[in-house]
């Protein structure tokens, strides 16, 4: 069976600066496959590659064993959808007008929508839990409310594959698990095919099944989360001591060890520390 996404020695660069490096990794159908680096390491760009906003200057992308290149736009927007980081949205949309957004790759030239778009928007809304939502105005939701939404649009384009860039930025706790958890959902339920940038190496540890770790633009390690999640390839990544261990779930954390390969970080004076409280 062919791999859902197939990256064989791909290179990016921004004018004359190398952002990815001689990358190479697949991701099965129906992983929950998350990428994990530091700022700078070429994350976005590598999903941009992904869902065809870029073209790789050298090697190859596949998609269910068809080269990305050989798929028209149209075409493309139906199997891959897109989650961007952070999406600023200024105009007044409602809700149900944003995700309707997302039956564009299906609809004619006129871009009428149909009963059937309709429907699969209140099931792309019901299945996020932001039905509720219809008729709010998309710039006066939460995050974690325009999250579920930006999601829900994605959905409405019924793809194979999601990308999702940093989904659970800015959000707390429980809002990260929700949307974590959701993207479970998608892969066991609708065998969506999930592809996850993050920042948080903790909590991508907890619900990945495998993973790659980038670090100025090149692979410094790839595999199930223990094999991504060891300290020597992190602290190579991040410049930073960082320790290792298993939590209660029987997931490896990663802890940041104070002041880095300098020793522990001394205590600041009782009256500073007063200070700043006050």
């Amino acid at each position: 069976m062919n791999p859902a996404i197939e990256v064989s020695g791909v290179s990016f660069s921004y004018e004359e600066i190398p952002v990815l490096r001689n990358i190479t990794f697949r991701v099965e159908e129906g992983d929950y496959f998350v990428i994990i680096g530091p700022n700078g390491s070429g994350k976005t760009t590598l999903l941009k590659l992904l869902c065809g906003l870029l073209k790789p200057q050298r090697g190859i992308l596949t998609l269910f064993g068809l080269p990305l290149s050989r798929y028209r736009r149209r075409a493309l927007a139906r199997l891959a959808a897109l989650v961007p980081q952070a999406a600023a949205i200024d105009a007044p949309f409602r809700v149900a007008e944003f995700v309707l957004l997302g039956r564009a790759p299906h609809q004619g030239p006129l871009g009428w929508e149909t009963p059937e778009d309709v429907a699969i928007a209140r099931e792309a809304m019901k299945f996020t839990g932001t039905g509720h939502l219809a008729g709010r105005r998309m710039d006066r939701l939460s995050g974690g409310e325009r999250q579920r939404v930006l999601i829900a649009r994605a959905l409405c384009q019924r793809p194979r594959i999601l990308l999702l860039d940093e989904p659970t930025a800015y959000l707390d706790l429980a809002h990260q698990a929700q949307i974590m958890d959701l993207m479970e959902a998608l892969r066991t339920e609708r065998g969506v095919t999930v592809v996850l940038v993050s920042h948080d190496v903790n909590l991508a540890a907890m619900y990945a099944s495998r993973m790659v770790l980038l670090a100025a633009g090149e692979i410094l390690a790839a595999g199930p989360p223990p094999a991504v999640i060891a300290e020597a390839p992190l602290e190579q990544a991040y410049g930073c001591r960082l320790a290792v261990e298993t939590n209660a779930g029987g997931f490896p954390r990663v802890s940041l060890v104070p002041n880095g390969k300098g020793g522990p970080r001394p205590l600041r004076p009782a009256a500073a520390a007063t200070e700043v409280e006050r």
